[in-house]
């Protein structure tokens, strides 16, 4: 069996179990592969084999040949490692060797062929071809760095070891330890190469040196900056690939790219990149990889501007913090890098530098043709940045100074959703040219026009559309907001949730709006999984919006905290509540009110009076009302906000409030089947709160709420009809209906009962309700949360005394934590 440090594919593996079994037999085998493929290791466990069972081993580099060719040289096995490097006569020696059945063992790179070496394989491929050894496979080298550290690799080692070594195997042994003790490869760790490259021909160091700089390059282009013929670049690309540091595909293996990057003599290396770069310029070819190398190694100049700004033009679509900052190393040796510096840098969501770059523009001197294009561009860049800012007012107006086609489409966007007079929303008829993003923003103009003066499926529909027109152009567009964020949040205040899921996915797909809108995608992803009760999954899109990347800007600041707010009240997690509150009551007062951010405002303020702050939001709250009332209420938006209110007004047990915002949505009932989901669920609250309760009406609203999205409201307000009705039969109906419509199985036992667990102490739900107490919540609250009484929840605390042998309320609650931290109470 072979040991645990040497990985080995089957074939291999194969082979050296059947010289294990019968050590004695036939033996002829070839093994070709570039350095560092394990062939010397392989050979070095053959001859440690062999020896163990008393079979004689010759080094074709240090032991007589003449050993071989005795009487017993039958018995003796010949190895050969690096049989490349043998000089012909050396070779010549061993053809009479191979003859008969003489054992041997034939190690050599590819490249070069020795016309002695040519000889002896084409014979011994008579019988069997040469071995090919490969790269590991990510499995085994999981397998290798598990053997090298002697214990459990930490988590990803092997993933990161296997990237950056390309599998090569010699490799990753050398880079495991590295790695190991850190996540990235060190100077010293790189002078493990210095060997490797000291022994090279000058002019294969020298391709390595331009391939590390400019990724796999035609041989034309090798031919021209090295100044060889191309016949000759071929025999230098066969002898690179021998090392083992260059890949199949023409490109060096990451470590080794590190490597040959860092000990090329400095003036070397810049002059041999300054070429490169010059020459792909000059065929127009693509200059991203020579100009990020150079970036990289701080080599710049007046000389490279034009690669930079090539290369950054090349990186804007796919990688835009790259591009930011090739047109910065651009602007630093000279070249004028307009508008494009200021795109590529808030495409990459640096939105304090890309205002700053944009509004230089807007204020710079100059007259012409380009500087007025770069004026126009810079407002662009300005208003999408102050969009993103929840500045839409200040947004409208640099997109109107721009004056493109797309920007007073733009302007006439945020002008609408900020109740600016119908006259100054509609965008002035411009020639222009038809674009994927000229034809997209007037689509979504159109689409927040439909939802205010029109009908919600239609907004929906024209959005839908410009979300799919403008899906190929990806993350190459600089937006306000993206198509995509708009048709979701009319989706989410229509109830349709499958249609904000589908054009979500496809924008998160296409990447579109690059970066910037990624975060938002995401965010609205998570309202819809909260609007469905499904309240993990908001927390991990949540979680994955708001952990790393780009600071976070207020609106999409807005739209995590309210989200994190009504996760926190859904999960009955009081103390979640309190401490984001002071935060997001901040938020919401710096934001200015939009028909955008009606959702987070209206969950906040439901969070608010839930906190006892019912009035902290008082002034932004008439803010929204008075922007409906100036759009003339479209009920699309109007009746969300009034759905809102009435849940703060239950919250409050306000009857009097709920009744007022009851009528609101009662206006609206006849505008769209949502609306009148609403209003009907508004009468049967108003009922509750005034303590006349019918099951059948109650189990109907409550069934049509989950139907449009809305599954937590719809079982909050069966469980609280349950919580208030004198009816044993209604209480369990209701009860049933909640707990299903909130995702939970309804039991076939009477409320109250319980079953013992396994400890014998508390039931299941006895564990929840004493988790709840300890959180500090009521018996009201934890009715709320569990969806039964809180007479039922007295009894539930009274039967835990009793179990416990807490003879009062402070002992249980002492005998509670002793049980969750697993310590007696002091």
């Amino acid at each position: 069996m072979t040991p645990s440090w040497l990985v080995l594919d089957e074939q291999v593996a194969r082979i050296c179990d059947d010289l294990a079994a019968v050590p004695t037999g036939p033996l002829r085998l070839c093994l070709q592969a570039p350095g560092g493929y394990g062939k010397t290791a392989l050979l070095s466990y053959l001859a440690g084999l062999l020896r163990e069972h008393d079979v004689p081993v010759l080094d074709a580099w240090t032991d007589p040949l003449g050993d071989a060719a005795g009487d017993d040289g039958e018995n003796t096995v010949l190895i050969v490692d690096d049989a490349h490097l043998l000089d012909e006569g050396r070779l010549a020696a061993l053809h009479p060797l191979i003859g008969g059945r003489r054992r041997l063992v034939l190690a050599y790179r590819p490249w070069p062929r020795p016309a002695g070496l040519a000889s002896l394989t084409t014979i011994l491929r008579r019988e069997r071809p040469p071995v090919l050894l490969g790269p590991f496979t990510p499995d085994q080298t999981a397998r290798a760095v598990h053997a090298w550290t002697g214990d459990a690799p930490a988590p990803g080692l092997a993933a990161r070891v296997h990237r950056l070594s390309g599998g090569v195997p010699g490799i990753a042994h050398r880079i495991t330890a590295v790695l190991a003790a850190g996540p990235d490869l060190t100077d010293t760790s790189l002078l493990q190469f210095r060997a490797d490259l000291d022994h090279l021909d000058p002019d294969v160091r020298r391709l390595l040196l331009a391939t590390a700089a400019g990724g796999a390059l035609p041989i034309d282009v090798l031919a021209e900056l090295l100044d060889r013929e191309p016949a000759r670049i071929d025999e230098l690309l066969e002898a690179a690939r021998a090392t083992g540091l260059l890949g199949l595909d023409d490109t060096l293996v990451p470590a080794a790219r590190q490597a040959v990057a860092a000990l090329g003599p400095v003036a070397h290396r810049a002059d041999l990149w300054q070429r490169l770069a010059a020459l792909q310029l000059a065929r127009g070819d693509g200059t991203l990889t020579v100009a990020r190398s150079l970036l990289d190694a701080g080599i710049g100049g007046s000389g490279l501007a034009p690669a930079f700004q090539a290369g950054a033009e090349e990186a804007l679509i796919a990688a835009p913090q790259v591009a930011a900052r090739l047109f910065a190393a651009a602007a630093a040796s000279g070249a004028p890098t307009g508008a494009r510096h200021a795109l590529a840098t808030a495409l990459g969501g640096d939105l304090d530098t890309a205002l700053r770059l944009a509004d230089r523009l807007v204020g710079a001197p100059g007259t012409g043709p380009t500087a007025e294009t770069d004026r126009a561009a810079g407002a662009a860049v300005a208003a999408a940045v102050l969009a993103h800012r929840g500045q839409l007012a200040h947004s409208a107006e640099r997109y109107r100074w721009s004056r493109t086609p797309t920007s007073r489409s733009f302007a006439a966007l945020a002008a609408q959703v900020t109740g600016v007079s119908p006259d100054a929303a509609a965008p002035d008829a411009v020639d222009g040219p038809p674009t994927l993003l000229t034809n997209a923003a007037a689509m979504m103009a159109d689409g927040i026009r439909e939802s205010i003066g029109g009908t919600p499926a239609a907004a929906l529909a024209t959005l839908v559309q410009a979300a799919a027109l403008l899906e190929p152009a990806g993350p190459a567009v600089l937006l306000p907001d993206s198509p995509a964020a708009l048709a979701a949040l009319v989706a989410l205040h229509d109830g349709e949730l499958d249609a904000a899921d589908a054009v979500l996915d496809r924008a998160v797909t296409a990447g579109m709006g690059s970066v910037l809108m990624a975060r938002r995608h995401r965010l609205l992803a998570g309202w819809i999984r909260m609007f469905r009760g499904d309240t993990a999954a908001a927390h991990e899109l949540l979680a994955a919006a708001t952990t790393g990347g780009a600071p976070i800007q207020l609106r999409d600041g807005l739209f995590a905290t309210a989200l994190q707010i009504g996760l926190a009240r859904r999960t009955g997690d009081l103390p979640e509540m309190h401490r984001g509150w002071a935060a997001a009551r901040e938020t919401v007062l710096r934001h200015p009110v939009d028909l955008l951010t009606l959702l987070p405002l209206g969950e906040l303020t439901v969070a608010g009076a839930r906190l006892g702050e019912r009035a902290a939001l008082d002034v932004p709250v008439r803010q929204a009302l008075d922007l409906l009332d100036r759009l003339g209420r479209p009920p699309l938006w109007h009746a969300t906000l009034h759905w809102y209110l009435l849940q703060a007004a239950v919250v409050g047990e306000d009857a009097a409030t709920a009744a007022v915002h009851a009528d609101a949505l009662a206006a609206d009932a006849g505008a769209t089947a949502h609306t009148a989901v609403l209003a009907a669920a508004a009468t049967s609250w108003c009922r509750l709160l005034a303590g006349d309760i019918d099951p059948d009406q109650v189990v109907r609203h409550a069934r049509d709420l989950a139907r449009t999205g809305l599954s937590w409201d719809a079982a909050r307000l069966a469980g609280q009809a349950a919580a208030r009705t004198a009816d044993r039969r209604a209480m369990v109906t209701l009860l049933d209906t909640a707990r299903l419509l909130q995702g939970r199985v309804p039991g076939p036992r009477a409320e109250g009962a319980s079953e013992p667990t396994p400890t014998g102490q508390l039931s299941a739900r006895e564990q929840e309700v004493a988790e709840l107490l300890l959180a500090g919540l009521t018996y009201k609250e934890i009715g709320d949360r569990l969806f039964i009484t809180p007479k039922t929840v007295e009894h539930h605390v009274a039967r835990m005394r009793a179990r416990l042998g807490a003879p009062n309320r402070a002992e249980l609650l002492a005998r509670l934590r002793a049980t969750t931290t697993g310590k007696a109470p002091a």
